[in-house]
């Protein structure tokens, strides 16, 4: 585990695929939906025109999984290291700044303890920082990429677009609320399970009323009305950064690693494509399992701080090891493999089966 990776970022897309999908949404216009009554689909339909907006922003990532609380003192069971930071990672709420300039300029920061954490993209160029571990990553992306790699945390944009590229039957979504986010005024929409089985109770997600961005997206766990997973804008300012921010060059010294994937197609990858690590996928829309198949898991590369770390957050269940939070459940068999989705770990036992 890296501490550059912002953990809660990667659960909580994972609970949102599979969520909702709205075929009705191919003909509507991506435009600004201000005024009274618009509907859901013009709601999201007018995201798809924020693609090219312009501003800085601060935002706010907040995540309560229902995780339990280990120990950091000294000892056997004290958590060290990476193991430690990707506890606090998912644990802990987080901050950051963004600075966007269309579709082929971000900088994202986020800063704790001193330390800072840069994701910056111009054009077909990617860099990543850490500046704890002075390491930097230099990445050339496809000519045709039209996204940048993930950038270590979650936006608005980010989980908004999950959810609504797999709307299907199984959700239910409400129409538009007039809302407040950052001093601007969207719509809430929520996005609500049909199925029981779930972990999932809702996903809300806040567009702006007159650009189409999307402010806010949450998700909450089925029984509760606090989110377990929160990520929006807490400042928006509308308007092109400057420029010098999305300019990077590694700090005198720094571990600097480079990545060409400028001949590799983008539209070559698919559903069962070789780089998809032979995961498999059973199920549907909220109740969708992941599979992945024995020695392509991250176990394998687990040290022993973090073995330990995964032995006092998992419990011991038929044929092997699971955690269930309050958004999603993992089951870590005997013989390797490892299933994930938002539902109960009873549910991956009988999939595993």
């Amino acid at each position: 585990m890296k501490k550059s990776v912002w953990l809660p970022a990667l659960i909580a897309p994972v609970v949102v695929a599979g969520a909702v999908a709205a075929p009705a949404l191919a003909n509507a216009a991506a435009t600004p939906v201000a005024g009274a009554d618009p509907t859901a689909a013009a709601v999201i339909a007018s995201i798809a025109g924020s693609s090219d907006a312009q501003y800085s922003a601060k935002l706010s990532q907040t995540s309560d999984l229902g995780l339990p609380e280990l120990p950091t003192g000294s000892g056997g069971s004290s958590l060290e290291g990476d193991a430690s930071d990707a506890l606090g990672l998912l644990t802990a709420s987080h901050t950051a700044r963004v600075y966007v300039d269309g579709a082929a300029k971000q900088r994202v920061q986020v800063t704790e303890q001193l330390a800072e954490q840069d994701l910056v993209r111009n054009g077909d160029t990617v860099w990543t920082w850490d500046s704890e571990e002075r390491t930097a990553t230099k990445v050339t992306l496809p000519s045709r990429t039209a996204q940048a790699p993930g950038p270590g945390t979650t936006t608005p944009t980010d989980l908004a677009e999950r959810a609504i590229d797999a709307i299907t039957p199984t959700t239910a979504v409400s129409k538009p609320v007039a809302t407040s986010v950052a001093g601007h005024d969207a719509w809430l929409l929520t996005l609500t399970p049909k199925s029981s089985d779930t972990l999932v109770g809702a996903v809300q997600i806040a567009v702006d009323q007159q650009t189409g961005l999307p402010l806010r997206a949450s998700v909450t766990a089925a029984g509760k009305t606090d989110p377990a997973f929160q990520v929006g804008f807490t400042s928006l300012e509308y308007g092109a950064p400057a420029a010098r921010l999305f300019d990077f060059t590694p700090p005198t010294g720094a571990d600097v690693t480079t990545k060409d994937l400028s001949d590799v197609d983008p539209g070559a990858r698919g559903h069962g494509a070789a780089d998809d690590g032979g995961a498999t996928v059973t199920g549907s829309g909220w109740d969708t399992v992941v599979t992945l198949p024995a020695g392509t898991t991250v176990q394998a590369d687990l040290g022993s701080d973090a073995s330990g770390l995964l032995d006092q957050l998992t419990t011991a269940v038929d044929g092997g090891r699971a955690v269930q939070t309050s958004l999603v459940s993992v089951y870590l068999t005997d013989d390797g493999r490892v299933l994930a989705g938002a539902v109960p770990v009873a549910t991956l036992v009988a999939a595993a089966t």
